[in-house]
């Protein structure tokens, strides 16, 4: 099997990366409007301030959009996939997969919560799986 493409850290984003190593979920967050954002930018999407700072979230979210992927985007990918757009509960949106469940059983409003996947020993991927109803 061909190896997974590996995300290149960029100076914008090594903070990320740096995080995801260390098991933590940060983000991109503007003090100035208090806006939480991902991807990371240049300057904050809703006020343009440029001095924004990574700071960690929880790491939970809802399941805003989802797609099952039947064709590989690329060598190195196992279809079928969960590909979904999280609304973490600190409201910014994020695409990553949904593992641990059958692709077509991820469903619009399910809860999530982050796992880490070392895919190299410089790079841990964050993916999504259904978190566990509250007790």
């Amino acid at each position: 099997m061909t190896a997974r493409p590996v995300p290149l850290p960029t100076s914008l984003s090594a903070p990320f990366w740096e995080a995801t190593r260390r098991g933590q979920l940060m983000i991109p967050h503007c003090a100035r409007c208090d806006r939480w954002f991902f991807t990371p930018e240049l300057a904050c999407p809703g006020c343009l301030e440029r001095d924004w700072t990574y700071r960690e979230v929880r790491g939970t979210g809802t399941v805003y959009s989802v797609t099952v992927v039947h064709r590989a985007p690329s060598p190195g990918f196992d279809p079928p996939f969960a590909l979904a757009i999280i609304e973490l509960d600190e409201g910014a949106m994020m695409l990553s997969h949904v593992v641990g469940v059958p692709p077509e059983e991820v469903r619009i409003g399910q809860r999530v919560r982050v796992r880490m996947r070392e895919l190299t020993a410089q790079i841990t991927l964050p993916e999504f799986e259904i978190a566990p109803p509250k007790a």
